[in-house]
């Protein structure tokens, strides 16, 4: 009896670029920042008789940001990718992360305790995403479709290290196509399907990171929506992220994301994921 058992197997490549602190360039004011990582775990079986069912899964995640630290201006860039697949027995490959969002912020410095901005924040689906519920499984989200952008501005308090906490007055724009019905058409209108919708309301960002020991941080992100419309409703959006360095080659990171988009769904929505894995300083 031949038994092969690939048990689950994680790894995480990940890349910060983070090359010297801003003071030390000489050259530039921009500061590159990312993390790379990939999640990988696989379980085969043949003639096991305790019993199981293969497994393949993948998760890619990454992190980026680039930021321009001047005076009077500040420009700070983020870019959030996630994709993941997942396959269990002789079931087709199911998508179990499917993300892609950014951000973008313009600051300029007058010298008082808050500094006026502008900021916008694009997010989307990578690609198809399906309700798996239901029997056969059914599409709900394709890549821009839907696709929330929003536009704000208003004042930063961004004076302590590490943490910021910004409020304005922003646009939310949702564009969608084939899944309109879902996320963009008004119900006051029923004889027309509407792909756009535009609201107006407040915009709440807090962001906080946290070196809690030498080789572990704690980094979250608060961001609220609400339209003028309906105050007691809000666009939530709660990113909490733990890392930690083990020693030079293996890290590990936990990531809680928390969601709650009326559009999308009247429950919240709630991800985690860990990753294990080894990691590698380019410079």
């Amino acid at each position: 009896m031949k038994i092969i058992l690939l048990s689950t197997f994680l790894v995480l490549f990940s890349i910060p670029l983070l090359a010297q602190e801003t003071e030390v360039k000489k050259d530039t004011l921009w500061t590159p920042r990312g993390v790379v990582g990939l999640n990988l775990s696989q379980v085969a079986f043949s003639n096991w008789a305790q019993g199981g069912e293969n497994s393949l899964s993948f998760t890619f995640f990454s992190l980026f940001a680039l930021d321009y630290i001047g005076d009077p201006w500040k420009w700070k860039n983020s870019l959030k990718f996630a994709y993941g697949r997942t396959k269990f027995g002789d079931e087709e490959y199911r998508t179990n992360d499917n993300e892609l969002f950014f951000e973008s912020t313009l600051i300029y410095n007058v010298g008082w305790s808050v500094s006026p901005y502008a900021g916008m924040t694009a997010r989307t689906a990578v690609t198809k995403g399906f309700n798996y519920d239901s029997i056969p499984a059914l599409q709900i989200v394709g890549f821009a479709d839907p696709f929330y952008l929003t536009e704000a501005v208003g004042f930063i308090y961004d004076k302590i290290p590490n943490f910021s906490t910004r409020l304005g007055v922003g646009l939310k724009q949702t564009f969608a196509d084939q899944f309109a019905l879902q996320y963009s058409d008004d119900v006051d209108t029923p004889n027309e399907i509407e792909k756009f919708k535009n609201e107006t309301g407040i915009e709440s960002v807090t962001e906080f990171k946290w070196d809690f020991y030498d080789n572990m941080s704690y980094y979250t992100y608060l961001r609220l929506f609400g339209t003028f419309e309906d105050l007691n409703v809000w666009d939530v959006r709660w990113d909490n992220i733990i890392a930690a360095k083990v020693n030079d080659y293996v890290s590990v990171t936990f990531n809680v994301l928390l969601i709650y988009e009326e559009d999308e769904s009247i429950k919240r929505q709630l991800k985690e994921a860990l990753q294990v894995g080894i990691s590698y300083t380019l410079f």
